[in-house]
């Protein structure tokens, strides 16, 4: 349990909600002080999540294309929030600039829109990070979860860590 802990403390606080509005089933809802729009000339990519742990209850996605602000509070680019509609997956398209990105999930399974923790601190709701990373006795590494982005039409493919 000590190897976890902080990497789960991180999560707790890194995550925090960026939204009050619930998301409406079937939409994708950008983060509170508007996600960025990327350009026109950004590239086609869609993240799959499978392996979810409620079939209604918000899948947050936070994505970073930054290596210092990787899991630092609010260090995000943007985030999307997604109802899984009766469905264990959900898919999002996103329109994504070259370069390098990650992707941390989490399911928000009491729909309180925070990461839940027991006393020690670890999550007690289901998280994952792109690459499919599964974190031992640390947070995970930017270039541990980073994916290139070069061309249109990509998917990234990510299993939901239950817990």
């Amino acid at each position: 349990m000590r190897i976890l802990l902080p990497l789960l403390s991180v999560l707790c606080t890194t995550l925090q909600p960026a939204a009050a509005t619930p998301p409406t089933p079937g939409r994708f809802l950008p983060s509170l002080g508007a996600a960025p729009t990327f350009p026109e000339s950004g590239l086609a990519v869609t993240v799959v999540v499978s392996a979810l742990a409620s079939e209604s209850s918000a899948v947050k996605l936070y994505f970073y294309n930054v290596r210092e602000t990787f899991l630092v509070p609010k260090g995000y680019a943007f985030m999307r929030v997604v109802k899984p509609d009766g469905q264990r997956q959900v898919s999002l398209p996103v329109q994504l600039p070259p370069g390098e990105w990650a992707v941390v999930i989490t399911q928000d399974l009491n729909n309180n829109d925070k990461v839940d923790k027991n006393l020690l601190g670890i999550p007690t709701e289901p998280f994952a990070f792109s690459n499919n990373v599964r974190p031992r006795l640390a947070p995970p590494a930017f270039d541990d979860c980073k994916f290139a982005v070069r061309e249109p039409g990509q998917v990234v493919n990510i299993r939901l860590l239950a817990k």
